[in-house]
């Protein structure tokens, strides 16, 4: 096998590492498929087999050693922009029907939602305001 074939076969071993990272979504599969480009770089330069598996294994690691904790904390990270029953607690509602600790309804984004009292002593009358402290299926807990 000679040096031209050489970085062919690196490609070759890239693409075919490229194919795990689709299936599995295992990222490293990719940072190695990168390590598989840096050594078919050095071996288009026409440095020795040495030289290219030593890029392969260099390149590799440094990527999984630099990459993956970033990625880790990234996925750790909880997402900005709340959505759907999430967005709705903290809000602000106006009590429609009296609301105690068996039920009630009160006005919420604009919607009409049931409502219970967070405290079981309390009750809140028509016209005040409540804060949204949960969601508990179709029910807001208030207080």
């Amino acid at each position: 096998m000679n040096d031209i074939d050489a970085w062919v076969w690196w490609l070759v071993g890239a693409a075919a590492l490229g194919i795990p990272l689709v299936v599995t979504a295992m990222p490293e599969f990719g940072m190695f498929a990168v390590g598989a480009v840096a050594a078919s770089v050095v071996s288009a330069l026409g440095l020795g087999a040495v030289v290219q598996v030593l890029t392969f294994v260099v390149v590799s690691v440094a990527l999984i050693a630099v990459v993956r904790p970033i990625a880790n904390r990234h996925s750790r990270q909880r997402p900005q922009l709340a959505t759907g029953v999430d967005a709705l607690k903290g809000k602000q509602a106006v009590v429609l029907e009296r609301v105690d600790a068996s039920g009630g309804r009160i006005k919420l984004a604009g919607e009409v939602w049931s409502a219970r009292a967070l405290d079981t002593g309390r009750a809140y009358e028509a016209g005040e305001e409540v804060d949204v402290v949960e969601i508990e299926g179709a029910t807001a807990i208030v207080m």
